[in-house]
């Protein structure tokens, strides 16, 4: 199957190619609200069973891609955990995969890092999630559906994931961008110093389709994340959004931006390390 040179599919493509054996469609979806008592994280595993793309199956990103040691949600699993979990789910080595959300996106891109992080490539994101799909008139399942198991391998990229510690360096270290996903009035409130700001819905048109690689090249371009000399990394509250504009930024051109995985959770455990505000 020929895929995109960007991992970025349409709900037309998607429609044509489902009746491909080696494609493994995921609902990527993971509940996120907030309140006065902070985030609140639910599985959309009801969600996913009400309603999802034909034949698609469900990856509960929280429960079980998630380490279950780590004092921050989302922290990767082991590599040997996510091939467990994802060869279940039917994803092999010789997979093309189409990831999805029912929200935003961001849950989508996060799948997408994820299985880049192990390294595998042949993974599309589906172009405005489930709206698209069903505006565009496709019909869509309820109930589960299941791919037989296959065999996975990963291999860990440690290169596409930053540690706080290494964060702290890259502060004093003109080489790297720190490039902040969240909406202006938080990054206004707090922010890792010497971040630029691109907030994630401004990567995105109305109906959640990415912009195009020229509106997405001048938002880059204005904070300096396409110069050649320096490196992106991108960070959002907890890692999710960060996803998303790694996502654009590739979409821009970069191939090699890094995610701050605990992003502004990690960064602000440690009451001394600095922020920056308005």
């Amino acid at each position: 199957m020929t895929s995109p040179s960007l991992p970025l599919v349409s709900a037309e493509w998607l429609r044509e190619h489902a009746g491909d054996p080696h494609l493994v469609i995921v609902d990527a979806t993971v509940h996120l609200s907030f309140d006065e008592d902070g985030a609140h994280i639910e599985s959309a595993r009801d969600t996913y069973l009400a309603e999802h793309l034909p034949h698609a199956t469900f990856i509960d990103q929280n429960a079980d891609l998630s380490d279950p040691g780590s004092a921050l949600r989302f922290t990767p699993v082991a590599s040997e955990r996510f091939a467990e979990v994802v060869a279940a789910a039917g994803v092999g080595d010789d997979s093309t995969v189409v990831v999805y959300d029912h929200a935003n996106g961001i849950w989508a891109t996060r799948l997408w890092w994820h299985f880049g992080l192990e390294g595998f490539d042949d993974v599309q994101v589906l172009d405005g999630g489930l709206a698209a799909w069903k505006a565009a008139g496709y019909p869509t399942e309820s109930g589960g559906a299941h791919y037989p198991p296959a065999h996975f391998t990963a291999r860990r990229r440690p290169e596409r994931m930053l540690s706080t510690e290494e964060v702290e360096a890259a502060t004093g270290d003109d080489r790297i961008l720190l490039v902040n996903a969240l909406d202006a009035e938080s990054f206004a409130a707090g922010r890792i110093p010497g971040s630029v700001n691109v907030p994630f819905p401004d990567l995105v048109r109305p109906d959640g389709t990415l912009k195009d690689r020229d509106e997405l090249t001048a938002l880059f371009e204005n904070v300096g994340a396409l110069d050649p000399q320096i490196r992106p990394v991108t960070y959002c509250g907890g890692g999710i959004a960060a996803t998303a504009a790694a996502f654009a930024l590739l979409a821009a051109g970069r191939s090699d931006v890094a995610v701050y995985d605990g992003s502004m959770t990690a960064w602000t455990a440690d009451g001394h390390r600095p922020l920056e505000r308005d």
